[in-house]
C-alpha cells in the first residue's frame, strides 16, 4: 500500500536522506480519472462523517473508493477539482509524471483510501457474512424496542408493588422512550470520533447493567430513573443500527437491507406484552420482566460485540494512524482529519442542527410528524387493547398479550411485497435519474391500512363480535406501519443527503417524544370516548394521514425547492 522508494546511486541517496518524510507512490490525475473520479464530486453520501465536515468535501467519496494504492494526494485531487478547494488550487503544483502514479509530494496531505478488493472494505465482505450483520442489526433494534415495552405486560404489578396510580405506572414505558430521543444526541456524533463497535459495547453494556436497578428498585422513582437511564444508553442502536447496514451495503443493495431493518423498530415493541404477559399470568413478579431482558439485551450484546468495526471513516482513520507510524509521514490522514474537530463543532452537528432543521425545515417536519403519529398509533394499540380486551372478553394479561401476534402477521406481509417495490424502484434508476419522491410508493400502498385497522378494531369492539375481528386490526396496522416507516426513512435520507445524519436525528427526536406522550392518555381516551369511539378518532387522523405521501409524491419536488434551504 505505501512502499518507500530508494535509489542506488549516491546523488539520489543523498538528497533522499535531505528530507524527513519518505517517498511513497500515490495517484495521478489520469488513474484517477480512470477510476471516475470527475471535476464536480458527486453528492455527500449519508454515512459521510457529519462531526467537522467541510462545507463542500474535495474527497466525499473516499470512504467508498477503492484505488490501487490507496492513497490519493490532496494536490493532485484539487488539480482534478481545481473549482472546489481556492487554497489548494493555489498551491505550488507540479506536473504528474507519466504511467498511473507518481512519486507523492513530501509537504501536501495524502488521502488514504480502500485498495481494490481491499478485505477491510465492508462492501467486499461475503455477502452471507453482510446478512448476517443486517440480522444482528435488526435484532439489536428489536431487543432495545422490546424493552421499552415490557412493562405494558404487567401495569396491574407495578401499581401494586409500588402503590401507584396507573398513571404512573405507564409512565415507566414512556420514560424509556423518552430516553430514546436524548441518547442519540451522544451516540451519533461519537461513533463518528470512535466507531460505531466501541459505541455499541460501551452503551449496551450499560444498558445491561441498569437492569438490575430496575429489577430490584424498592420505589417508583428509582424504577423510573432507572428506565430513563436504560432509554439513553440502550439508545444507541436504534441511532445507528441502520447506518451499520448503510456502512455494509452499498447504494444500489441496501435498498432490501433497509426494508426489512425497516420493521425492527415496530415489531420489537409487539413482542413486549406477548412474552411478559405470560410472565405476569405464571409467575406474577415484576423482576422477572427486567431479568429476562437483562438475558436478552446480554445476548445481544455479545453477538455485536463479535461484528467488526464497518465505519468506513474510522477504519480508513485507523489505517491512517498506522502508516504515519510505519512511515513517519505525518501527512497520511483521511479528509476528516484535516480539520480538527472542535467541542463547538460536535454540539453544532448533534444538537443545533438537528433542532434547527426541525424549526426550519417544513418538508421534514411534515414528513417527520406523519411517522410520529404512526409511532404513537403502535403505542396506543399498548394500551388500546387491554382496554378492549380486557373489558370485553375478560382475558388476562397473556391472552391479551397473544392479541397482538397479527400486527407481527402484517408486517411480514409487508416484507413480502418490498421486493416488488424495489423492483420498480430500479426500473425507475435504469430509466432515468431517481427523485426522493419516488421513494414514497411504498407509503401510498400502506398508509390507507394505517387508518383502515382503526376503523376496522372501533367497528369490531362489541361483546358479540367474536375477538378475531379486533385482533385482524392489526394485520392491516402491521403491514401499513412497515411500509410507510420504510418509505419516509429512505424519502428522508435522498431528500436530505448532505445532512441527511441530521435530519434523521431530528426524527428519532420527535418519533420518541411521540411515543412517550400517547401512551399517557390513551386509556383515558378510551374511558372518556369508549372502545368504538377512542378507535375511530385515531381512524379519522390516520384518514387525514394518508393525504401527506401523496401530496408529496405528487407536489413534493415543487415543495422542497420552495421550502427546503440548500
Amino acid at each position: 500500500m505505501s512502499q518507500s522508494s530508494t535509489d542506488e546511486h549516491p546523488e539520489t541517496a543523498e538528497s533522499a536522506q535531505t528530507l524527513t518524510l519518505p517517498l511513497h507512490k500515490t495517484e495521478t490525475q489520469a488513474s484517477l480519472r480512470s477510476l471516475g473520479i470527475s471535476e464536480v464530486p458527486p453528492p455527500v453520501d449519508s454515512n459521510y462523517p457529519a462531526v467537522g465536515r467541510p462545507e463542500n468535501p474535495l474527497f466525499p467519496e473516499e470512504y467508498v473508493i477503492e484505488t490501487s494504492t490507496g492513497l490519493v494526494p490532496e494536490k493532485t485531487l484539487s488539480q482534478v477539482r481545481s473549482h472546489v478547494s481556492s487554497t489548494t488550487r493555489d498551491a505550488p503544483s507540479s506536473s504528474p509524471r507519466d504511467g498511473d502514479l507518481e512519486k507523492g509530494p513530501s509537504g501536501s496531505a495524502e488521502f488514504v483510501t480502500f485498495t481494490i478488493g481491499d478485505p477491510e472494505h465492508p462492501y467486499n465482505w461475503p455477502r452471507p457474512y453482510r446478512w448476517y450483520i443486517t440480522l444482528v442489526a435488526s435484532a439489536l433494534v428489536v431487543c432495545i424496542a422490546y424493552g421499552s415495552s415490557i412493562v405494558t405486560g404487567g401495569l396491574g404489578l407495578i401499581q401494586e408493588k409500588y402503590n401507584v396510580s396507573l398513571e404512573v405506572a405507564i409512565l415507566t414505558c414512556s420514560i424509556m422512550v423518552c430516553g430514546f430521543a436524548v441518547g442519540p444526541l451522544l451516540w451519533s456524533p461519537l461513533s463518528e470520533i470512535i466507531g460505531r463497535r466501541p459505541v455499541y459495547i460501551i452503551s449496551l453494556g450499560l444498558y445491561v447493567i441498569f437492569n438490575i436497578p430496575c429489577a430490584l428498585s424498592p420505589n417508583i422513582g428509582g424504577l423510573l430513573v432507572c428506565r430513563f437511564l436504560c432509554g439513553v444508553f440502550s439508545s444507541s442502536g436504534l441511532s445507528l443500527a441502520g447506518g451499520t447496514i448503510a456502512d455494509i451495503w452499498s447504494i444500489e443493495e441496501r435498498g432490501m437491507a433497509i426494508a426489512y431493518f425497516a420493521a425492527a423498530p415496530y415489531c420489537g415493541p409487539v413482542v413486549g406484552p406477548i412474552v411478559n404477559g405470560w410472565i405476569n399470568v405464571g409467575s406474577h413478579r415484576l423482576d422477572l420482566f427486567f431479568w429476562v431482558n437483562l438475558a436478552f439485551a446480554g445476548a445481544i450484546l455479545v453477538m455485536v460485540g463479535l461484528v467488526p468495526e464497518t465505519y468506513a471513516p474510522v477504519i480508513l482513520k485507523r489505517r491512517a494512524a498506522k502508516l504515519r507510524k510505519e512511515t513517519g509521514n505525518e501527512n497520511i490522514i483521511t479528509e476528516q482529519e484535516k480539520h480538527k474537530l472542535t467541542l463547538h463543532d460536535i454540539a453544532r452537528t448533534s444538537l443545533i442542527r438537528p433542532i434547527t432543521m426541525i424549526m426550519t425545515e417544513p418538508v421534514l417536519d411534515l414528513m417527520c410528524i406523519y411517522i410520529v403519529l404512526i409511532y404513537s398509533m403502535l403505542y396506543a394499540f399498548f394500551f388500546a387493547y387491554p382496554v378492549i380486551f380486557g373489558k370485553l372478553y375478560g382475558y388476562n394479561d397473556g391472552q391479551i398479550g397473544l392479541m397482538f401476534i397479527p400486527i407481527l402477521i402484517g408486517a411480514a406481509i409487508s416484507l413480502l411485497v418490498t421486493p416488488a417495490i424495489e423492483k420498480h424502484f430500479r426500473r425507475i434508476c435504469a430509466a432515468r435519474a431517481p427523485t426522493p419522491e419516488d421513494r414514497l410508493i411504498a407509503s401510498l400502498i400502506g398508509a390507507p391500512f394505517v387508518a383502515l385497522a382503526f376503523f376496522l378494531l372501533g367497528a369490531t369492539s362489541f361483546k358479540h363480535v367474536i375477538w378475531v375481528g379486533p385482533a385482524s386490526s392489526g394485520i392491516a396496522f402491521g403491514f401499513g406501519m412497515v411500509l410507510c416507516y420504510y418509505a419516509v426513512n429512505n424519502y428522508i435520507i435522498d431528500a436530505y443527503q448532505k445532512y441527511a445524519a441530521s435530519a434523521l436525528a431530528a426524527k428519532v427526536f420527535l418519533r420518541s417524544g411521540g411515543g412517550a406522550a400517547f401512551p399517557l392518555f390513551t386509556t383515558q381516551m378510551y374511558d372518556r370516548l369508549g372502545l368504538q369511539w377512542g378507535s375511530w378518532l385515531l381512524a379519522f387522523i390516520g384518514l387525514g394521514m394518508v393525504l401527506i405521501p401523496y401530496v408529496f409524491y405528487i407536489f413534493g419536488g415543487k415543495l422542497r425547492a420552495r421550502f427546503t434551504r440548500d
